[in-house]
C-alpha cells in the first residue's frame, strides 16, 4: 500500500481529503502543523481517530514567524499588501510535508487545496472554489510529489460527501481569518510588534485632499469615504517612505502593464516572450490575456490584452496557460 502524508488541519477539506485517499487504496499519515489553536488541533485529533489515520502534531511557531509572519509585517510596512498563504505553502507547509513524508518512507503529500495537480503540474480546480492561485508558489520539487484529492470538487460536494461519510468536523465552518491573526484584526497585530508610522497626507496629483492614518490601514484599489467634487476616490499607490496615499479617480486604477519580482516559474524559464493569461488578485472572475518576458534577475514584465484592476505591490501575479499554472511572483 502506497503511503501517503496529508496536512490535516481539523476541517472539512482535509478530513474529506483523507477519506478519498483512503478509498484510493493509499496508507495515509496525517501530519497537524500546530500554531497554538487548541480547538483547531483538538479537531484534527478527533478526525485522525475516527478516520483510523496516524497524526503527527509538530509545532511551527517559530518556522511561522520567521517565513511568514516577519516578511508579513514588514511588507505592510513597506505600503504592500502581502498574501501570506501564498508566503506559508512552500516555506512552512509543503516544507514540513516532505520533511515528514521522507522520514516514513512516503512518496506522496497531499492537502485539501482545490486545484488539480498532474505529472508534476500544477491546474486550476472548479471555478466556484479553484486555489491555483495560492499554491503558485510551490516548489517544482513539491509539486511533483502532491496529490490534490479534491481538484475536481465543488466545496458543495465536499460538504455533502462529509455527511455521507459522517465525518464529525462536517458542519465546522470554512476558516476566512489568516490562521496567525483569529481575530481578523491586522492593524492591531502588526501594531504590537513593529513601530507604525503615523499618520500623513493623501494626494490627488499634488493637492492634499485629507489625511490618512497610518499607510497599514490602506491597500491599493481602496475606496476612501466621501466624495471629490461628487466623484469617488481610490488609493492608486501607497508612498512608505514619504508616508503618503496617492489618489486617482475609478477609471485610473486600470493598468495593462506591470512587473513582478522573485518569480516562481512552474517551467522552464521562458527565453522569450509567451502568451499566456494573468490574474492579479484571488477572484474568480478576472483573468485577461497578456504577453509575459522574463529577466535574467527573476523579474517578469506583463502586458495584459484589458487593463486590469488596480494590481497591488506585494499581492501575487500568477500566469496561466489555460489552466494550467506557469509561474507567479510578487507584484511591484
Amino acid at each position: 500500500m502506497n503511503k501517503i502524508v496529508l496536512g490535516l488541519s481539523g476541517g472539512v477539506d482535509s478530513a474529506v481529503s483523507a477519506r478519498l485517499l483512503q478509498n484510493e487504496g493509499f496508507e495515509v499519515f496525517g501530519l497537524y502543523l500546530d500554531i497554538g489553536s487548541e480547538k483547531s488541533k483538538q479537531d484534527a485529533v478527533d478526525t485522525a481517530k475516527f478516520l483510523g489515520v496516524a497524526l503527527e502534531i509538530i509545532n511551527i511557531e517559530r518556522e511561522l514567524e520567521e517565513w511568514v509572519c516577519r516578511p508579513f509585517a514588514q511588507s505592510y510596512l513597506r505600503g504592500e499588501t502581502p498574501n501570506p498563504c501564498i508566503m506559508c505553502n512552500p516555506t512552512v507547509k509543503f516544507k514540513n510535508l516532505i520533511a515528514c513524508a521522507d522520514k516514513i518512507g512516503a512518496d506522496h503529500i497531499a492537502t485539501g487545496h482545490y486545484a488539480k495537480a498532474r505529472s508534476g503540474a500544477l491546474y486550476k480546480g472548479e471555478a466556484s472554489n479553484d486555489q491555483s492561485y495560492m499554491l503558485c508558489r510551490i516548489l517544482k520539487s513539491q509539486l511533483a510529489r502532491l496529490v490534490l484529492p479534491l481538484g475536481g470538487f465543488e466545496k458543495t460536494a465536499v460538504r455533502a460527501l462529509a455527511q455521507d461519510f459522517g465525518i464529525p468536523v462536517a458542519q465546522k465552518p470554512d476558516s476566512m481569518e489568516i490562521c496567525f491573526i483569529p481575530d481578523k484584526d491586522y492593524i492591531s497585530w502588526i501594531s504590537r510588534r513593529e513601530k507604525i508610522p503615523g499618520g500623513g497626507d493623501m494626494l490627488l496629483g499634488e493637492q492634499k485632499i485629507a489625511e490618512h492614518e497610518g499607510i497599514i490601514r490602506y491597500t491599493v484599489g481602496q475606496r476612501i469615504p466621501g466624495l471629490y467634487d461628487g466623484r469617488k476616490l481610490y488609493v492608486s499607490e501607497i508612498d512608505a517612505q514619504k508616508n503618503l496615499i496617492r489618489l486617482a479617480l475609478w477609471e485610473d486604477l486600470f493598468k495593462t502593464r506591470l512587473a513582478a519580482r522573485d518569480v516562481n516559474w512552474l517551467i522552464d524559464i521562458p527565453e522569450t516572450p509567451i502568451r499566456a493569461s494573468v490574474k492579479v488578485r484571488h477572484t474568480k472572475w478576472e483573468c485577461p490575456e497578456c504577453t509575459v518576458s522574463a529577466a535574467a534577475d527573476g523579474s517578469m514584465e506583463i502586458e495584459a490584452a484589458t487593463p486590469l484592476r488596480a494590481p497591488a505591490p506585494g499581492q501575487s501575479a500568477v500566469i496561466y496557460d489555460g489552466e494550467r499554472v506557469l509561474g507567479g511572483g510578487y507584484i511591484i
